[in-house]
């Protein structure tokens, strides 16, 4: 029996100044600046430059080009999709271990190899500064690779308890019969990189549409798993219009699974159309997607206000807010507000915002014209609203790139539509409830909004910390205590979200994996039945 050792997270890099990371970082991020990157479609392992572009432009600095995408006709989806079902059929076949080679190949490359070329595209196209590129990017993709090939382990050498004697009852895992269309966010590259790789891992061919944004990153990611073995056609990279590519991929009876990270608008969407089709589907497809959230923080007159006031600001303004996780809304008890108001407030301001190239910047831009726009209308709605004060921010800026400045609001509508709504920004709301009306507002949290991804309560007392965390069973899927919302390590906190956030299956654990897997029990009988007579049936 193979073994694969127990992994250990990879360690975070700290880019000092001077360090060598640091300048060799600088040196790829400035060779990404002074070229336009080509990216292709990869169909079969091959590469098909020869179609419409659409560029990808920094979001820091909106006029400078770093690359340009090929965009998938339909005959393209389904040209991707038939490579997929045929080199499945060969890669399935493949003992698990040579499968989990591969990737843990491509873990030891990211490293080293790889990783300035992943930190540098990652921090161009998706606007993350070094350390926020360095957990994801890098970090982060190295524990899904590695972690995911160890749970893989465990799910393979599952088998029957016993086998009475004369027989022999064994179990195997399959990989889905079919493709998987993998769905990818702009925020994560390790989260767009595992949405392909998981299913590959556990037999599974895959159909992979990044986001645009993310398109640089997880083109490397792919030129990466190549190297590390991977055969042309397990994964399939298209991009283009979104619509086109969902109904393509959806109405082909080989769909077998959809592997998904957005918004719940987007996900509904599809798991509606897998409901429309589903006649058509040689399997019934298994439908995985992690969404939106409205994370919160709920704060108890117990709370420290030092170690409250720093989970808020890191929560929430940490990558722009742009985390499925970020810190949105906030409660707070009336007694611990003036102290945690004053902390947040100075500190908030004191925040630089700028291009992810400085590295004394720790707010970046915002993604791209569409949030500035949509969180900016937020603001300026805010600064009309009756019971609605802006404390620090609220005045964004789009002449060069798309910034927005960390905003804290304080309302006393605690269904403000800041409150209540997925802004995707570095935007915190804040209700100051009265301390006699805790279960007043433990009911608002936990019912504002139609959310469940993560959340954080912050109090010393030990009976209190009991009570809300039963309290709130249900009003997060990753729920911290005394900790930010954000930042879940794989291996040691799988991350997903209910109600309106997911399926919550849990990326990064072995219940995400056997999602796409098909199990199949096999008898072997040695002694043959060779009459059908039971001894009931003799005489009386």
């Amino acid at each position: 029996m193979y073994h694969i050792p127990t992994p250990i997270n990879e360690p975070i890099r700290n880019y000092g100044p001077g360090s060598p990371e640091k300048l060799r970082l600088k040196t790829e991020l400035l060779r990404q600046q002074q070229q336009v990157t080509e990216i292709p479609l990869v169909i079969g392992g091959k590469k098909y430059f020869d179609r419409p572009q659409q560029a990808v432009f920094c979001p820091h600095a909106k006029t400078q080009q770093i690359a340009t995408m090929a965009l998938a006709t339909p005959e393209d989806i389904q040209r991707a999709i038939q490579a997929g079902v045929e080199a499945q059929r060969d890669w399935a076949r493949l003992p698990w271990n040579e499968r989990a080679s591969v990737f843990l190949r491509a873990a030891t490359l990211l490293t080293e190899t790889y990783r300035d070329r992943i930190n540098a595209s990652t921090m161009l196209a998706q606007d993350k500064n070094v350390f926020q590129s360095e957990v994801d990017a890098v970090c982060e993709l190295i524990d899904f690779l590695r972690f995911n090939a160890y749970f893989a382990e465990g799910i393979y050498s599952q088998q029957p308890m016993y086998s009475p004697s004369g027989q022999w009852n064994r179990s195997e895992v399959r990989g889905l019969e079919g493709f998987v269309f993998a769905v990818g966010p702009f925020n994560f590259t390790s989260i767009s990189i595992n949405l392909a790789t998981a299913p590959a891992l556990m037999g599974c061919s895959v159909l992979w549409k990044p986001a645009p944004e993310a398109m640089l990153a997880s083109y490397y990611g792919l030129q990466m798993l190549e190297e590390a073995g991977l055969p042309p056609g397990v994964i399939n990279l298209v991009m283009g219009d979104a619509q086109m590519i969902g109904t393509q991929s959806l109405q082909h009876p080989s769909l077998a699974g959809i592997h998904f990270t957005g918004s719940t608008k987007t996900f509904e969407t599809l798991w509606h159309q897998v409901g429309q089709n589903l006649s058509t589907y040689r399997n019934y497809p298994r439908v995985v997607g992690e969404t939106g959230g409205k994370d919160f923080v709920f704060a108890h007159a117990s709370a420290d206000p030092a170690a409250l006031s720093t989970a808020l600001l890191r929560g929430a303004f940490e990558y722009q807010g742009q985390k499925c996780s970020a810190a949105s809304r906030a409660y707070i008890p009336q007694s611990l507000w003036p102290k945690v108001k004053a902390q947040l407030v100075e500190e908030t301001a004191s925040l630089r915002v700028g291009s992810p190239l400085d590295f004394r910047n720790f707010v970046n831009a915002v993604i791209n014209q569409q949030a500035f726009t949509r969180i900016q209308g937020y603001l300026d709605h805010a600064k009309q609203a009756s019971g609605v004060e802006i404390l620090c921010g609220g005045k964004g800026d789009d002449r060069e790139g798309f910034f927005i400045p960390p905003t804290v609001i304080q309302t006393t509508d605690p269904r403000y539509r800041s409150m209540t709504e997925e802004i995707f920004g570095p935007v915190l709301s804040v209700y100051v409830y009265p301390d006699a009306a805790l279960e007043d507002a433990l009911t608002l949290c936990d019912t504002s909004t139609p959310y469940a991804l993560t959340g954080a309560i912050f109090a010393q007392d030990q009976q209190v910390i009991h009570d809300l965390s039963r309290r709130l069973t249900y009003s997060a899927g990753n729920f911290y205590v005394n900790d930010k919302p954000t930042g879940a390590v794989v291996g040691l906190q799988p991350f997903g979200g209910s109600r309106k956030s997911g399926t919550n299956d849990k990326a990064g654990s072995p219940s995400n994996l056997l999602r796409w897997t098909s199990s199949r029990t096999i008898k072997e009988n040695y002694v043959p039945i060779t009459d059908y007579r039971y001894p009931f049936l003799g005489e009386a």
